[in-house]
């Protein structure tokens, strides 16, 4: 019976003194600002602008929730491929950057409910136009390190019939060396492929993807309380409009 006592004492201290409680939405509210981690040059979801300012679909998206939420919000560029490690090891609250949720990623972060749906897609030059995924056999393909790209061509069957497949730091690299003839095809996400290619429509793409992919905020797994948080205003913003709004603007209607 004292043990009994003396446990029931020792796990009410440790919750009095606020062991292993969440308080993410708390510090945030404390710093007067949450800090965004993304890769700085996937537009249309967040990029620089010609004046050097980071703007986009996700970033208009961050600014509003931010707002409601009665914070700032700091975006922070971060290699990609480690972007994860960033959220772990606290240098940024969440990923918001057009972040596919797969089982991989579901298992080191918390998600927000999806909020956009893409997928990956294949550009090629338009006088070598690959339209579907066999015909990356006997291709050099491009890719970003660690990107969903990159996990769909391992998965997909074409993978070891494609003869080299190069990994580069950002997408709008691979598609640079596309554009300048050392690639035969770069996957990508659908949207950042698209939008790339609209400044200059030097570029095709494939009538066929190799996914469909949902974009979610990631989390730190215990910060479920910034996530709910997050998730309520996202929730707010498509009832009233707002996230229609922001889609007509970087999509149209």
């Amino acid at each position: 019976m004292k043990k009994l006592l003396l446990l029931v004492v020792m796990l009410f201290g440790i919750s009095c003194l606020g062991f292993g409680a969440d308080n993410s939405l708390k510090n945030v509210q404390k710093n007067g600002k949450m800090i965004v981690g993304l890769d700085a040059t996937f537009a249309p979801m967040g990029f620089r602008d010609e004046n050097d300012e980071i703007v986009g679909f996700d970033i208009d998206l961050a600014k509003e929730v931010a707002k409601r939420m009665g914070v700032q919000v700091e975006f922070k560029p971060c290699e990609w491929d480690g972007i994860l490690f960033d959220l772990k090891g606290k240098k940024i609250d969440m990923v918001w950057n057009g972040m596919t949720m797969t089982d991989a990623r579901k298992k080191q972060a918390l998600f927000s409910e999806p909020y956009f749906e893409d997928g990956q897609m294949i550009f090629s030059k338009k006088e070598n136009k690959i339209n579907k995924v066999s015909e990356l056999e006997g291709k050099i393909v491009g890719l970003q390190l660690g990107s969903s790209a990159d996990i769909a061509v391992q998965k997909n069957a074409i993978f070891g019939k494609i003869k080299e497949v190069k990994k580069y730091g950002t997408n709008v690299e691979a598609l640079m060396d596309l554009e300048a003839g050392r690639l035969d095809a770069v996957v990508v996400d659908a949207v950042n492929g698209k939008y790339y290619n609209s400044k200059k429509n030097a570029l095709a793409y494939s009538e066929e993807s190799l996914t469909t992919e949902y974009y979610g905020v990631a989390f730190r797994k215990g910060d479920k309380a910034l996530r709910d948080e997050v998730q309520k205003n996202i929730d707010e913003m498509k009832k009233d409009g707002t996230y229609d709004q922001i889609v007509a603007k970087w999509f149209g209607k």
